[in-house]
């Protein structure tokens, strides 16, 4: 069976209200398309001759098509064969659930490429099951796709998903957390749990730091922008080691951490405490009743009478380690169509 690469290209990403109260661009449809063209040009010189595509209305589709037949036009055998996954768009992020759980059930979608930040990767983890997942950042807060160019990334998807590069080098594990509210079955975020004191909507997405009571995330890394950069600048805690860190917020706490928080944003925060969160280890929230914010977003809201127990898990999924394979690449001479000669 000839592997396929996948693509969840997120057409709403980067359009929360962090956009608004810091400085930052929102990422345009054709530059999105633009992006997935990059990527696909780039699985082909690897040797995938088809992907498979998240369907969507906003327009991401209609430049990727377009860029495939002016290559055409011109002679160019420069992308895979494009199809896109039978399902109904709704222009919500069930579109992106759906659409991971789909190409996790046809069986031969070897990775999948990720266009969005870390609500859409989380989305995607949540139905991709045993799937290796490519991230390419385009949301507002991206701690956990690195920053990288998608030829790169394409690149190295490809090569991982021809089997050029043994799995154990081309995938690496993860962590993530799950958070259960009276035994229903877990939400899960990729980077931090967060407990806010607001018990109400509003915006989903978080940016008033006086509300933080408590922290816990996945991997600390001073690099990333979010909730994770709050953690990173205490006790940097790496996405490869075991565990993860947790932390107790307060306003009035006497040790402050200046932290950006969203692109632009950078925030006083006071420090109570923190330690480190081992695997497997459950715990439950010291504040009574507040929401839950999965990777920088509202999703959940307590009361009192509610259990919320939060355990980290470790070998959670797989991604592909672009920096890895690329190393194997080079080592190795894959993309080298003739013998080297040393000097």
């Amino acid at each position: 069976m000839t592997p396929k690469v996948g693509i969840i290209a997120n057409p709403i990403s980067a359009r929360d209200i962090r956009r608004v109260v810091a400085s930052a661009n929102s990422v345009q449809i054709a530059d999105r398309a633009n992006i997935v063209l990059r990527a696909l040009a780039a699985l082909r010189a690897c040797g995938v001759e088809e992907a498979v595509m998240m369907p969507e209305r906003a327009g991401i589709a209609g430049h990727v098509l377009r860029g495939i037949e002016r290559a055409r036009a011109h002679g160019e055998d420069r992308f895979p064969r494009l199809s896109f996954l039978p399902m109904p768009v709704t222009g919500t992020v069930e579109d992106t659930r759906r659409a991971a759980r789909l190409m996790a059930a046809a069986g031969d979608i070897a990775a999948i490429i990720v266009l969005g930040g870390d609500g859409t990767h989380r989305a995607v983890v949540g139905g991709c099951g045993s799937v290796p997942v490519a991230g390419i950042s385009t949301g507002t807060n991206n701690a956990f796709p690195e920053h990288r160019e998608p030829t790169i990334t394409g690149l190295a998807t490809g090569l991982a998903a021809m089997g050029l590069v043994p799995a154990r080098i081309a995938f690496a594990d993860n962590k993530k957390i799950e958070v259960s509210l009276d035994g229903a079955p877990p939400e899960i975020a990729l980077v931090d749990v967060a407990i806010v004191t607001d018990r109400f909507v509003g915006a989903r997405a978080l940016w008033r730091t006086e509300t933080f009571r408590e922290l816990y995330v996945t991997f600390a890394d001073p690099e990333v922008i979010g909730m994770a950069a709050i953690a990173g600048l205490i006790e940097p805690v790496s996405r490869t080691e075991a565990g993860g860190l947790a932390v107790t917020l307060a306003p009035t706490a006497a040790t402050r951490v200046r932290a950006p928080i969203a692109p632009g944003l950078v925030e006083e925060i006071g420090i109570e405490s923190w330690r480190r969160l081992p695997a497997g280890a459950v715990l439950t929230p010291a504040l009574a009743a507040g929401a839950i914010a999965l990777d920088g977003e509202r999703e959940l809201f307590f009361d009192p009478h509610q259990q919320v127990e939060i355990r980290l898990v470790d070998r959670a999924f797989h991604t592909v380690d672009v920096a890895a394979v690329m190393r194997f690449a080079a080592r190795e001479h894959l993309l080298v169509d003739r013998p080297l000669v040393d000097a």
